[in-house]
């Protein structure tokens, strides 16, 4: 099933191996690297050799190497640790007649390499075996065994010969292996499995080289996968043999249609643990997997251009594909995706991308913890409007067809939107702002279908809440609430485009707390104040929450008149606890979809506009005065031509 591949296709795209050689003086570490380069053994090799190239010629994966020796003196200390945290990998050696500096290796040089935060392949190297005594023969993995269990970090552990040329080669050789094809992102050695995002990779590839999708590998689709990871095909012979192995040692590795899934994974999991890791990255590598198995950046469109007040929705096209794949996934058939279901969804993709902060639990569930197809769309759209690479790249995990690039839509500007006084969005994003204890955080959680709590939780970090809004004539719309604590406004506002993409702000106060008014207050103008300053002014609605309170009759007198003032609707009193929402949501995408609309006005903001019509109105009158001074001055000079001319 596997060959070779040539040149530096197995490579991951590296350019070039940086190999440092350390250990206690007089293990052989200069002798090493002089027979390495030359094939002889030097008669009189320094203390210290400078860098040495190898070319990249010298091993079948074509990639030159870059060998350091070090000094072992503690006055040179300082160099070692910058040469260690330029490697790429480690040679740590030892005196196969000294068993003193093999004790060393686990007492101070693996330490020290932790020390160091060294987090780089290393391999153990016995020098000298020439000399070792007869007498003393040890088994190498009888001593290396307890080490290894100890320090992961090691790759391989091998025993070699400068004087007598015995297995000197190799021991580079293993070192680049290490880079290039590094066991850890692959294999779990503690286990003996393959690595979860390993089998993630590896499903995906074995779907997409399933044509006919029958869960199985035929003759003809090994061969096409054959020929694509390693440019040769596959002899009948070798097929049967191939699945043979298989199924000697896992029946269901193979059945009736070709080799399963689990025979797929199971002759890569065979392949490592025989030692060759280079097949297994060559699959990777050749479906565009990089060391980290995720899809090289290269494949995943990341730039999207566009000013800092547009978004990014998903299309119809991709809205009509995820549809799809929800109806596929939702096996039992009960309309919402599970958690098993979704961690099926997104097997072939490294992980789940809605298992952290800020999508886990942004969604609305169902009674059973599930997502419906509204919550499904809508965690879809919140990671679209937040991270559209993101997006793209799980779209691809999951076998989006065709260009990924069709799947988003950069929306027109807000003040294109403003102009025309409409929006085109579907998404919009609404930043809600208050102070402590106001009801934010319990406005979301009402806008996710929760329950209502009395148990006060202070919100520290930037939260979000998604959902689909239905609006009058069926339209849905998706609305995105962004929760921003009290302390952290400042902070936001500090940056010119804060509020550049932000379709609406809210803000609300404890409509039975005259401090919580004013405090919103002050949120309030310093928000408009921003928007105004900046050029991205925000509609803005006020939410007095609570309204199961007994109201202060201070804070609705003072609100009604700043929300005049300031040209904007009128607080709207809701209750969370109640479930009295005064349809709040549909009000707040109403008006996101009339940008014109619910723009505050500060004072600052009124003399400020008062002041440029002043200014613009004396311009005009300038300008008006010096077209007249020059339409009489050309006059006088056509009369005075006239009046020569008839003298």
């Amino acid at each position: 099933m596997a060959r070779a591949a040539a040149g530096n296709a197995l490579s991951g795209g590296v350019t070039g191996v940086r190999i440092v050689v350390v250990g206690d003086r007089g293990t052989g570490k200069s002798s090493l690297i002089c027979t390495a380069a030359t094939d002889a053994f030097p008669t009189n090799a320094p203390p210290v050799l400078p860098p040495t190239r190898l070319p990249e010629d010298f091993y079948p994966d074509r990639v030159p190497l870059t060998i350091i020796d070090t000094s072992s003196r503690v006055e040179d200390s300082g160099k070692l640790g910058e040469e260690l945290r330029r490697a790429d990998a480690v040679v740590l050696t030892y005196a196969c007649d000294q068993p003193a500096t093999l004790d060393r290796l686990s007492t101070f040089w693996l330490p020290e390499l932790r020390r160091l935060e060294v987090k780089v392949p290393v391999i153990v190297v016995g020098c000298k075996l020439d000399l070792r005594d007869e007498h003393q023969q040890i088994s190498l993995d009888d001593v290396m065994t307890p080490i290894m269990h100890q320090f992961r970090e090691i790759e391989t552990c091998i025993e070699c010969s400068a004087f007598k040329l015995i297995q000197v080669p190799e021991v580079f050789y293993y070192a680049q292996k290490a880079v290039l094809h590094p066991t850890a992102p692959l294999f779990d050695q503690e286990t003996q499995t393959l690595k979860p995002r390993c089998v993630r990779a590896l499903k995906r590839i074995f779907i997409l080289c399933d044509h006919d999708r029958d869960g199985a590998l035929s003759d003809a689709e090994l061969n096409d996968f054959q020929v694509k990871c390693f440019n040769a095909p596959l002899q009948p012979s070798e097929i049967v043999g191939v699945k043979r192995v298989v199924q000697e040692k896992l029946p269901e590795g193979v059945s009736e249609h070709g080799l399963t899934l689990t025979g797929f994974l199971f002759l890569h999991a065979l392949f490592i643990e025989k030692g060759r890791l280079e097949t297994t990255w060559t699959v990777l590598r050749k479906f565009g997997y990089d060391n980290d198995i995720k899809l090289a950046e290269s494949l995943i469109p990341s730039s999207f251009k566009r000013s800092p007040d547009q978004s990014v929705e998903l299309t119809n096209e991709a809205i009509e594909y995820l549809k799809g794949i929800f109806d596929l996934f939702d096996a039992d058939g009960d309309g919402a995706l599970r958690s098993s279901e979704i961690d099926d969804l997104f097997s072939t993709a490294p992980e789940c991308p809605w298992n952290e902060a800020p999508y886990k639990d942004a969604a609305e569930k169902t009674a059973l913890g599930g997502l419906s197809l509204d919550g499904f769309l809508s965690q879809w759209a919140l990671m679209t409007l937040l991270d559209p690479a993101r997006t793209l790249e799980n779209l691809i995990y999951i076998g989006y067809p065709g260009d990924p690039s069709s799947a988003i839509r950069v929306t027109k500007t807000r003040r294109y939107n403003r102009k025309k006084q409409q929006s085109d969005r579907n998404v919009f994003q609404c930043l809600v702002f208050g102070p402590k204890k106001a009801g934010k955080s319990a406005l979301l959680n009402s806008f996710l279908g929760r329950p209502f709590s009395d148990t006060y939780s202070s919100t520290t970090d930037e939260r979000y809440a998604v959902n689909i809004v239905d609006q009058h004539g069926g339209v849905k719309k998706t609305l995105v609430l962004q929760e921003i604590p009290e302390d952290g406004v400042k902070k936001m506002l500090v940056k010119k485009e804060s509020l550049a993409a932000c379709d609406m702000a809210v803000f609300v106060h404890d409509s039975s707390d005259e401090s919580s008014w004013k405090r919103a207050t002050e949120l309030l103008v310093e928000v408009a104040s921003h928007g105004e300053i900046t050029g991205f002014e925000v509609p803005c609605l006020i939410v007095a929450a609570k309204d199961d309170l007994d109201p202060c009759s201070m804070a609705i007198q003072d609100s009604t008149r700043v929300s005049q003032d300031m040209g904007i609707e009128a607080p709207i009193p809701i209750s969370t606890k109640l479930g009295d929402f005064n349809n709040i949501f549909r009000r707040i995408v109403n008006a996101a979809e009339h940008p014109h609309l619910s723009i505050p006005e500060t004072e600052a903001g009124r003399n400020r506009k008062q002041y440029h019509r002043l200014v613009n109105r004396s311009l005009m009158f300038v300008s008006v005065g010096a077209a007249v001074a020059i339409v009489g001055l050309a006059a006088y000079r056509v009369y005075a031509a006239r009046k020569n001319a008839s003298s």
